[in-house]
């Protein structure tokens, strides 16, 4: 099931958006392939620590993240993975390695690859490894106000 707090933002906010139930999948690109979606325009959310502070980083399920990339673009000190501990209390209602791409309705900055601004959509996992939304680019963008950063 969908985040509570992911749906009450989109439908407080009133944007269009399309919810895609699919097969149980941990992984993005597997879910992409299952939802018929190219891997570059599906994003996959990865929580990291940005010099000890909880971070998610935003990126097509077709690539993997560069820490040491991320780190020199930030100009940060240290970049690590978050642990799937912390995930789960950061993030309490979603299932960890679903967490929507919304890091403001947790606190939580929100880095973004520029690769998926290249497409009109993006469709990502909503907190379950059973549900995605699919929305205009755009939108996402004016919603999640992400800081764009190549991952």
């Amino acid at each position: 099931m969908a985040s509570a707090r992911l749906r009450e933002l989109l439908e407080r906010s009133s944007v269009p958006y399309q919810t895609l139930s699919h097969p149980t999948s941990i992984d993005a690109q597997r879910t992409a392939e299952r939802l018929h979606v190219r891997g570059d325009e599906f994003a996959k959310t990865v929580g990291v620590r940005v010099d000890g502070r909880l971070c998610l980083v935003v990126l097509p399920a077709s690539d993997h993240v560069d820490l040491e990339r991320l780190r020199q673009g930030l100009g940060a000190r240290e970049v690590e993975l978050a642990d799937p501990d912390e995930l789960r209390e950061a993030f309490p209602d979603c299932e960890v390695g679903a967490m929507p791409p919304f890091g403001s309705l947790y606190g939580v900055e929100v880095f973004v690859s520029p690769r998926l601004r290249e497409d009109e959509r993006i469709t990502f996992k909503a907190g379950s490894h059973e549900e995605a939304i699919c929305m205009r680019y755009g939108d996402y963008e004016r919603l999640a106000a992400p800081t764009v950063v190549r991952c």
